[in-house]
């Protein structure tokens, strides 16, 4: 019950890594808000949750929706105290310049835009009461980019970027700022981040990952529970690598 009392925001909580940690937060005694584009996701991972969690839909690029998602955590569960920053999308695997502008902005929207607007309605409640976390999904993408992820791996060192200089500034409002790199992992972005999915396109990914597997939702909850945690609480600008040695 390591985040008994504590209260968690966390975006694209519907599948995946997002659905995992908010399972994971709420069995280690939190009360989590499980936000989504998906609105239908959402009811049914908050449903599961039972009364620690509640269902927000939302869109992480309009301000009016994450401000929508940090007034939920308030009016269900009175406070707020861990923002995770998971919702994110990428293109399709294939050259730099086929990828259209009207999709290069919604990439930069939803995994960019996303970490300034919830700190532009976070922050004033972590500052006002003295503490509160931030933790950002970025990727090994932002490490060891890949081709054919020209634009995905910009956002996602742009995540990197912001973390380190959102935990600086923050640090003397007792803020921490972390995030997590994950490899690539069995989540509904996997066939656009190969480019495919096939047993080949596997076996090409995996061999460049030492021990042989990709992240599963668990290997990333496990690792926000520990950054989101008391037992973390001297750790602030970290981008901590979850990948099977992906980027040693």
């Amino acid at each position: 019950m390591e985040l008994e009392g504590k209260t968690v925001l966390v975006t694209g909580a519907g599948s995946g890594f997002g659905e995992e940690m908010a399972r994971l937060f709420a069995a280690n005694g939190a009360k989590v808000v499980v936000a989504d584009l998906n609105e239908a996701a959402a009811k049914r991972v908050a449903l599961e949750l039972g009364n620690q969690a509640r269902a927000c839909q939302g869109d992480v690029s309009s301000s009016e929706d994450v401000k929508g998602m940090v007034d939920s955590a308030i009016t269900a569960f009175g406070g707020l105290d861990i923002v995770i920053n998971n919702a994110g999308m990428t293109h399709t695997r294939q050259p730099m310049l086929d990828v259209e502008e009207e999709e290069f902005d919604k990439i930069f929207a939803v995994n960019v835009k996303s970490i300034y607007l919830s700190a532009k309605h976070a922050v004033p409640i972590f500052r006002k009461q003295g503490h509160g976390i931030f933790l950002n999904i970025a990727s090994t993408a932002a490490v060891r980019p890949r081709p054919g992820l020209v634009w995905y791996n910009g956002s996602k060192s742009a995540v990197v970027g912001l973390t380190k200089s959102m935990a600086v500034e923050l640090a003397e409002d007792g803020i921490r700022v972390n995030a997590l790199n994950p490899v690539a992992g069995e989540t509904p972005l996997l066939k656009e981040f190969m480019g495919g999915d096939t047993p080949e396109i596997r076996a090409q990914f995996k061999s460049v990952i030492p021990l042989g597997r990709f992240s599963q939702p668990r290997d990333i909850a496990e690792a926000a529970l520990y950054l989101c945690s008391d037992r973390a609480n001297f750790i602030t600008g970290v981008c901590m690598e979850v990948d099977g040695g992906r980027c040693i």
